[in-house]
């Protein structure tokens, strides 16, 4: 055999599509387009997101089914922000094929999925969640019988030294800086600052006197590595026998699992009723929890509706006291008899390792979402919904 020789590269004026070189492609995106196309995800796309575009005049969009793709490219791949994305896309023959681009056609651009995003409501994207939940109760993946309930926390596109005072304005430095002059000290330094800031007696940052002014909506929480930072606390409802996540949700970061667990069960209970396997109060859905989200008022309120409460009870020294209060303490000692059952300790071995799985896969392993891009609640949640559509896919 001879030797090949690279000569130099002279483009023909014209060539035939048919002659282009393609790749196999990938098997996964392969067989996911075929199943989105089987189900007319593209149609139902384009009828979900129509109100909101005019009919008869303007630049005409992408299709809305290549900027949901674009977003589950996002999980798929492990790329957070919507600017690598795009580069990915670019990149890949395969997943150009999986966006249906033609050859003539470029991959959107990022500034173009940041308005898309925020013309779309949260309802459309929630619209699409419930499509892809439904395409896995057609495949026996929804149960509905069973459902684990765990928070964790994601942090904010916002830098926590350059929070602000609610009331004046007044930024952290400046406020040490301020504290500095009235202890003696004209010119501190850094160093003075840090070791003042470090030593000085009732040191604590409320929600409630600073924020963030480029996220306002972001909250001082501790991360679950340990550091304070702004942040966000999405909260997961897995179904325990299949995996699936049935609903998602993201609150502020500074609300406790017990305030946030209704609001969650109330998307859980509307994802459900949209894939016809609501909870009722004589067919109820169990709903398994950690000790945080334990609380008199939250037992009482679920007991005798259509969640089935095996929430652990934490540890506590001494007796209970009820006041009088006799519905409260028949909800809680319904529910410590539920979670002592050999079938609650099984649920609750089961919650661990299904929700914790789920925040490692969309936060962390897959998704890569642990820090955030977006601002803002409602901005946020429709990038992780779609996010966790990819998981469930």
């Amino acid at each position: 055999m001879g030797l090949g020789r690279q000569a130099e590269r002279q483009n023909a004026m014209w060539i035939s599509c048919d002659l282009i070189p393609k790749s196999r492609g990938h098997a996964f995106y392969d067989r996911l387009q075929s199943e989105l196309t089987k189900s007319g995800f593209d149609r139902f796309a384009e009828d979900q997101c129509a109100p909101f575009y005019d009919k008869s005049r303007g630049r005409r969009s992408i299709p809305p089914g290549r900027y949901f793709r674009m977003l589950l490219v996002g999980y798929f791949e492990g790329i957070d922000s919507e600017r690598g994305i795009e580069w990915r896309c670019a990149d890949s023959l395969s997943l150009r094929e999986f966006l249906l681009l033609d050859h003539t056609e470029s991959v959107p651009d990022h500034s173009t999925l940041s308005r898309m995003r925020s013309r779309l409501p949260l309802e459309v994207h929630s619209q699409i969640f419930s499509f892809v939940l439904d395409l896995l109760t057609k495949h026996g993946l929804v149960k509905g019988e069973r459902l684990g309930v765990d928070a964790s926390t994601m942090e904010a596109n916002a830098a926590l030294k350059a929070i602000v005072r609610r009331d004046t304005g007044e930024g952290y430095n400046e406020m040490l800086r301020r504290m500095a002059k009235e202890s003696g000290v004209e010119t501190p330094t850094q160093d003075d600052l840090i070791r003042m800031d470090r030593q000085r007696k009732g040191k604590k940052l409320s929600n409630q006197d600073w924020k963030s002014p480029t996220d306002p909506e972001a909250r001082i929480a501790k991360m679950k590595d340990g550091r304070t930072r702004l942040g966000y606390k999405p909260e997961h409802a897995v179904d325990l026998d299949t995996g699936a996540i049935v609903a998602a949700k993201v609150h502020h970061a500074d609300q406790g699992d017990t305030a946030t667990l209704p609001k969650t069960l109330d998307t859980a209970s509307e994802q459900l009723e949209a894939i016809g396997k609501k909870p009722t109060e004589s067919a109820r859905c169990e709903t398994v929890c950690d000790k945080g989200y334990f609380s008199r008022d939250t037992l009482k309120e679920l007991d005798g509706s259509e969640w089935k409460t095996r929430i652990a009870e934490p540890k506590r020294k001494g007796l209970n006291w009820w006041h009088g209060d006799h519905e409260a303490r028949r909800a809680v000692y319904n529910n410590r008899a539920r979670i002592g059952s050999a079938l609650g300790k099984a649920a609750s071995r089961r919650r661990t390792e299904l929700v914790e799985r789920s925040f490692e896969h969309c936060l962390d392993r897959c998704g890569g979402m642990r820090r955030a891009w977006l601002r803002g609640v409602e901005n946020l949640e429709k990038r992780y919904l779609i996010h966790v559509a990819g998981f469930n896919l």
